[in-house]
């Protein structure tokens, strides 16, 4: 028989886990599913060092750890293992995870969204060690750094020129002639005399180790079909994020990219109380601080639903 729930968090990055936080303070006694591999992105992140509250930097899995243990403190159960399918279509909801179901009368998606990666060996090894998916968040150390930036869309354009603030030189390296970026990205990242761009070339391999990080790389000439090496402090991959949505697909309104498509201030969902917070929903900020916002947003709407409820 389903065990019956008030809300269950399906997600435990800096979203799910803020939503935990504030639902146990609220006596919503929250069930957790972490997933078979919990935390999220910032369990692959090293250091933090743009979180508030944080003075000196704080590593990725320790800040998440600390964010588990307070959300434990006020009685969230989390339990490691993947939600597997929901049924939205009744209620309360039905979620399966592992060998047992749960009855929830609200559910908070926080599934987060994952970087698009080349799927390069060298790329997974150096994650961390040079090899960032986020300008935002590690730009600032390659203060003075040569960098090569691997993307050609407007995200791409927008974080070679955000790189620039802090890099002697970036270095796109976009497998076509010209970008896909929008006209006015095309002009930003073009007439910035530090950005140069390596055209019809391809990323092979990426050089460095976990201790003294990234040295250099290896880009492949498609027109010349030739392989070279190029010097290089850091390499930041910018080819776009895949919101982790299939669970809910088809049964709550997603845009085109996949995002869950939230009431514009809210969390609430095209479902009557399902919310949805952190980078499942977002496909702009992606920050480990907007994600724990909206976490504590989404918990706050659910609390609201369920008085309402009563």
């Amino acid at each position: 028989m389903a065990a019956d729930r008030d809300v269950v968090i399906i997600g435990s990055g800096p979203a799910g886990l803020t939503a935990a936080l504030y639902a146990a303070r609220n006596a919503l006694d929250p069930l957790v599913l972490e997933g078979a591999s919990p935390g999220g992105q910032l369990m692959t992140t090293t250091e933090v060092e743009n979180y508030p509250g944080f003075v000196e930097a704080v590593m990725g899995p320790q800040l998440i750890q600390a964010m588990r243990e307070q959300g434990e403190r006020f009685g969230a159960e989390m339990l490691q293992v993947d939600a597997t399918s929901v049924d939205l279509s009744q209620r309360p909801f039905i979620v399966e995870a592992g060998k047992e179901s749960y009855r929830a009368k609200a559910l908070i998606v926080a599934t987060g969204a994952r970087a698009n990666l080349l799927g390069l060996e060298s790329e997974r090894e150096l994650m961390g060690h040079g090899v960032s998916v986020c300008a935002t968040c590690d730009g600032a150390f390659f203060r003075g750094k040569e960098l090569l930036l691997i993307g050609g869309g407007d995200s791409a354009m927008e974080e070679a020129v955000f790189l620039t603030r802090f890099a002697a030189r970036v270095s796109v390296v976009h497998r076509r002639d010209e970008l896909r970026a929008s006209r006015i990205m095309q002009e930003r990242a073009t007439s910035n005399k530090k950005i140069e761009f390596l055209w019809s070339h391809v990323l092979v391999d990426i050089l460095g180790d976990s201790g003294t990080g990234v040295r250099g790389a290896m880009v492949k000439d498609l027109k010349a079909d030739e392989v070279r090496e190029v010097k290089c402090d850091g390499v930041f991959i910018a080819i776009g994020h895949t919101p982790n949505s299939d669970l809910v697909k088809g049964q709550i309104e997603l845009d085109a990219k996949g995002y869950a498509v939230t009431r514009e201030g809210r969390t609430l969902t095209s479902v009557e109380g399902v919310f949805a917070v952190g980078d499942v929903a977002d496909s702009r900020y992606r920050q480990a601080v907007t994600a724990a916002g909206t976490g504590c947003m989404g918990a706050l709407d659910a609390q609201r639903f369920l008085e309402a409820a009563e």
